[in-house]
């Protein structure tokens, strides 16, 4: 369990007011609403909860727990293999430009907070264009977030952006929402002790109706989101 000061930095890490720009982005969600095969608060819950077990509870969860284990022991070698594994696995041209602009953006918040050691913030800044998780990794083990709590803090942002999307692109009402997130949040313990327990071998980012919708998002006529 977190302290006080590390459950506090860790609200701050999940809040949607982090500036990093996470809310301009739904990761094909958007093209799945344009496409009608999410219209309403059930298939809305049905295609988040399938992304958060086919995507997240695979590749990115599991990725972000080995680079946070990596940032413990300083291991930058490791650092820099699960940050380019990351990237390579974003497989459209914007989910590759979103975590690089997340990375970006975090790094400099960093920057200006001036809250990172010198070491830390060397250490960061030999990397080249660092995915999302790789710097929010850096800041939940320096800041003593408990690796549990950090995953589950991090899914939570993450369903709580897709929630958001939905709310605005269906669009559904804010009972809605919160439905969504009530129903999906008593899943999360789970989800976070099936990522922790995953072997390195089975990671892994396929899920190809996730990867279609991102790329038929790239070419979407009108849209509000950024992927």
């Amino acid at each position: 369990m977190a302290s006080s000061l590390a459950l506090s930095r860790l609200l701050q890490l999940a809040s949607p007011m982090l500036p990093v720009g996470a809310y301009s982005y739904s990761q094909g969600l958007e093209w799945v609403i344009e496409c009608g095969d999410v219209s309403d608060l059930e298939t809305a819950k049905t295609w988040i909860i399938d992304v958060l077990h086919t995507y997240q509870a695979n590749f990115e969860l599991p990725v972000l727990y080995r680079l946070y284990q990596a940032w413990q022991v300083g291991d930058m070698q490791a650092v820099n293999e699960w940050d380019a594994f990351y990237k390579a696995g974003r497989d459209t041209a914007e989910g590759l430009a979103e975590t690089k602009q997340m990375g970006y953006s975090l790094v400099r918040l960093l920057n200006d907070l001036k809250e990172l050691p010198d070491d830390l913030l060397l250490s960061v800044k030999t990397l080249s264009e660092p995915a999302f998780p790789t710097i929010y990794a850096a800041v939940a083990q320096f800041w003593q977030i408990p690796a549990q709590d950090m995953l589950q803090g991090y899914a939570w942002g993450w369903l709580e952006n897709q929630a958001s999307a939905c709310m605005k692109s269906v669009p559904l009402g804010q009972v809605a929402g919160q439905k969504i997130l009530l129903a999906l949040g008593e899943t999360l313990p789970s989800v976070v002790i099936q990522v922790m327990a995953l072997p390195e071998e089975e990671i892994s980012n396929f899920n190809p109706l996730l990867s279609i919708a991102g790329c038929l998002h790239e070419t979407q006529y009108s849209r509000l989101f950024r992927s």
